[in-house]
């Protein structure tokens, strides 16, 4: 039989049919490369991720012992508040006296009333489970709006911590709630949400005075973008916040409410440093070293000052041209990308709460969630490549991972903020280094 003859048209049906099967080979290939490497694709990671932790959290809550340490001490300081003590003198738990700000006495009172007096452990559970899940969308939005951290790093840095998750649904500590507050207030300020992110910003405050390691940066901030005038009034909302949540303490015994909720010359235990380990345990409790400490803290704020405020100025200008590009095209329905300046508002903030935590006189373990979110975006800002930011990441989750603390592990921690403040320093601004 002869060969049968192929038409053109058939030729080319064939032609296209094959072409189809390669680009969509190729398009399933970019697609997936895009979902690791491309920080538009985010949001959808971020998805699929978010649902993983839901399941991730229930496993945990379930398989993994809870380990009781401050929760109970939590609500004996608050049970002692309810039953009608306003002096912060007299007000203690199991670990100690009450040393947070009043923002804290009213959350606490709330998970009091709710896990019937803190004895329902799973519903406690539960609570900070939510508590973690959404903090981890407010983050991811964080990152999703900068656009400067690919997606697996994201995925492996911030969701894959087992110390992390202990903190959140296995200690049941206030840091994680203090955290929420402050990333809520972030993303607020992003928003040009003023006002609104102000007092989300001092609520974080009035439950842990952490918070305030970002005030440096959030002070030019607002001198940037709103100007005296309008830092006046974010700097009033932020005390009006404080003085409401404080009245009743204040008006019983003010100088006990402020030395309690805000000792910044508090001493911590030697036992349960993470950060200091290898010192001598006289060095670490001389006052010499606590004021050392100080000083290097102001100076290395000093040093980020000219980076801080060239970002920020650039931030402002850049929000003035994009407000009204976007007035202009807004009839059109179409979109400004913000990623830009973003940027330049997340990393002063970043780097001023950093610097603080650099410079602590003590870390405890808890305090891991102050800065561990943040420090993919710090590392991706300095000029270190891709496999020395991973090591270094690695590296400061292994020595939170120890406890105790030991020489090496204390040390090692030490290095690695030392590099990540070294390679911020080497950021450049307009051809020159910090």
């Amino acid at each position: 039989m002869a060969p049968r003859i192929r038409g053109k048209a058939e030729t080319h049906s064939g032609i296209r049919k094959y072409w189809k099967v390669l680009s969509g080979k190729f398009l399933t290939k970019h697609f997936a490369y895009s979902l690791v490497f491309d920080p538009n694709r985010l949001p959808i990671v971020s998805l699929c991720l978010i649902l993983v932790e839901v399941v991730l959290n229930i496993v945990v809550i379930h398989r993994v012992g809870y380990t009781e340490i401050d929760w109970m001490a939590y609500m004996q300081e608050v049970e002692g508040v309810l039953n009608g003590t306003f002096d912060y003198a007299h007000l203690k738990g199991d670990t100690g006296p009450l040393v947070y700000p009043a923002g804290f006495v009213y959350i606490f009172t709330i998970l009091y009333y709710v896990t019937n007096q803190g004895r329902n452990i799973r519903l406690a559970q539960y609570i900070f489970c939510a508590f973690y899940i959404i903090m981890l969308c407010l983050v991811m939005r964080l990152y999703w709006r900068s656009k400067k951290v690919p997606p697996y790093v994201v995925v492996l840095a911030c969701c894959t911590s087992y110390r992390i998750h202990s903190i959140f649904v296995l200690r049941l500590f206030n840091d994680p709630v203090a955290m929420l507050l402050c990333y809520a207030a972030i993303n607020l300020f992003l928003d040009n949400k003023w006002l609104l992110g102000s007092l989300f910003f001092s609520l974080a405050v009035s439950v842990k005075m952490n918070i305030l390691l970002f005030a440096p940066a959030l002070l030019l901030v607002y001198i940037t973008s709103l100007g005296i005038k309008g830092s006046f009034i974010q700097l009033s909302v932020c005390a009006l916040v404080q003085l409401i949540l404080g009245l009743p303490f204040l008006a019983t015994n003010p100088l006990s409410y402020i030395l309690g909720a805000f000792n910044i010359g508090r001493v911590f235990l030697y036992e349960w440093t993470v950060n200091w380990r290898f010192l001598p345990e006289n060095i670490f409790l001389h006052l010499y070293f606590h004021v050392f400490l100080l000083f290097c803290h102001i100076i290395l704020l000093g040093c980020f000052y000219r980076l801080s405020m060239t970002y920020l100025r650039s931030y402002a200008t850049l929000k003035e041209v994009k407000m009204s590009a976007r007035n202009q095209i807004k009839r059109n329905k179409e979109t400004v990308d913000m990623s830009t300046s973003s940027q330049l508002l997340l990393l002063p903030l970043f780097v001023a709460n950093f610097i603080g935590i650099a410079c602590s006189r003590s870390l405890h373990y808890q305090f891991y969630v102050w800065y561990f979110h943040t420090l993919p975006y710090l590392l991706w800002c300095t000029p270190y490549s891709t496999p020395v930011r991973l090591c270094i990441l690695g590296v400061i989750e292994f020595c939170w991972n120890v406890f105790p603390s030991t020489i090496v592990s204390s040390a090692a921690l030490q290095v690695c903020h030392a590099a990540i403040l070294y390679g911020l320093c080497k950021i450049k601004i307009q051809g020159k280094t910090v």
